[in-house]
């Protein structure tokens, strides 16, 4: 344990992907467990070895228990650029620090982890054998040790150029893993019932993170589809619920998203998702409801809200009508009270989930959202913006070479006093940019040139 208003450092070691939504993450769940990232903190960009500073080590494990995007956690006993460095920051380590690992009673072994090189046998025995000054008095044990210890070499990102010597060299005890098996057994393509927009299992899991998702929230999904993020909040604990404005996905009827299935069965809904994975307990109930018109009694109130918005590439963005709003040109029928399908401009969809979100969500609860963006046209100025609401994280995936994606977490700061205050006076500067509209045209234009290129090229 710490002493009194100190802090212990571990060292993180991360995956390699999703890069830009690890330091969100990791941030996340220090906050949600009652760590605190600061401005002083030591991290290395794309480098998978991140040190931390950490109150306890209840913290650090609970901070495995949750994180997709870190492999393993290990207090950190020593650091240097070189063998000697590092030799020399562990002998400086408090042995009453060490001893309650190295007893006579106690078993362990230790493990050489390199990053951009791959060691002989030989060499890890030589580098193990270069320990033996630490005070180990236990025995070593490989198949079942109480303690393991690891030596970790970072030789570099590039892989074209892999230095004789590494860049850094670290040396500690290995506290837990992280969460990455979720990525594989909650995988899409071992789903129950699934759609043609369905969420990474991976993505999904990293989004109830930034969301800050814990056991007996309250997590609302406005554009639920198939439920990809209601499977990853109900995960962590959390009871799930959403709307969606599609009958035939809300009922799990119709034509089937599965290759060689052509319509779907009579057990493929959400709940069933839920039922797969032994969440079912955590499913209060999905309805086919619009986005723009929500349905929610005043004083509703989500701990977090997860969503997806549909972009108009593989899914349509709709909302409902009445006959007045049909756009001119197009034949009404008279004396019908029947609702029609509208287009729903994304700037007015976003315009709606920030509006909804500001009301509904608890003082301190999240909004986390997919918002699409053109890239050689995106600006940090396009994100929308609430009073009530505070940015947290702004995250990119790449869709194409001109379009991407970005995560945005928002957390709410301010109470919501009244809807049709805040929709007048955003009107002209909550959504400045309304180049979201014409996302689809944008998508399918660089998809056009890129096959037209290609044509080109083949004939030449």
């Amino acid at each position: 344990m710490a002493l009194p208003g100190s802090l212990n450092r571990y060292l993180l070691l991360m995956a390699q992907e999703h890069l830009e939504f690890r330091l969100p993450e990791i941030k996340s769940l220090l906050s949600l467990f009652g760590g605190q990232f600061t401005n002083s903190q030591e991290t290395y960009g794309k480098s998978p070895f991140w040190i931390l500073s950490i109150p306890s080590e209840d913290i650090a494990r609970n901070l495995m228990k949750r994180t997709v995007c870190a492999k393993s956690i290990f207090e950190l006993w020593g650091h240097g650029k070189s063998p000697e460095e590092l030799y020399t920051s562990l002998k400086n380590y408090p042995v009453e620090k060490m001893v309650p690992f190295l007893h006579s009673e106690s078993t362990y072994k230790i493990k050489i982890h390199t990053f951009n090189k791959t060691l002989t046998q030989e060499e890890k025995v030589k580098r193990i054998d270069a320990l033996e000054f630490l005070p180990f008095e236990g025995k070593v044990n490989l198949k079942k040790p109480q303690h393991v210890f690891s030596v970790l070499e970072d030789y570099g990102l590039d892989p074209n150029y892999i230095p004789e010597r590494p860049h850094n060299i670290y040396f500690g005890r290995w506290i837990a893993d992280g969460q990455r098996e979720l990525i594989e057994s909650y995988s899409v393509k071992k789903r129950h019932f699934i759609g043609n927009t369905s969420m990474d299992a991976g993505l999904s899991f990293i989004m109830a993170n930034h969301a800050k998702v814990k056991e007996n929230d309250v997590v609302f999904d406005p554009f639920v589809g198939t439920g990809g993020l209601l499977i990853a909040s109900a995960h962590f604990g959390a009871y799930v619920c959403g709307t969606d404005i599609d009958y035939n996905t809300v009922h799990g009827l119709g034509k089937a998203s599965r290759k060689n299935q052509k319509w779907r069965g009579p057990d493929e809904n959400i709940r069933a998702n839920l039922r797969q994975y032994g969440l079912e307990k955590f499913y209060l109930d999905v309805l086919v409801s619009d986005a723009s018109k929500p349905s929610w009694r005043k004083g509703t109130y989500f701990d977090a809200i997860i969503t997806d918005p549909p972009y108009g590439i593989r899914e349509s963005t709709r909302r409902s009508g009445s006959q007045k709003q049909i756009p001119k040109g197009i034949e009404k029928c008279p004396e019908s009270h029947v609702p029609v399908s509208l287009s729903y401009h994304l700037s007015d969809m976003f315009f709606d989930l920030l509006n909804f979100a500001a009301e509904t969500l608890i003082l301190g609860g999240r909004l986390v959202y997919w918002l699409p963006v053109y890239t050689p046209e995106y600006t940090e100025d396009m994100v929308p913006w609430h009073p009530c609401l505070k940015l947290v994280s702004n995250c990119e995936q790449k869709l194409s070479s001109h379009t991407a994606r970005r995560l945005i977490t928002m957390e709410k700061v301010k109470d919501f006093e009244n809807r049709d205050q805040y929709s007048h006076l955003l009107s002209d500067h909550f959504l400045p940019y309304q180049g979201h509209n014409s996302f689809r045209e944008k998508y399918f234009s660089g998809v056009t040139k890129r096959i037209a290129k290609e044509e080109k090229s083949s004939q030449e």
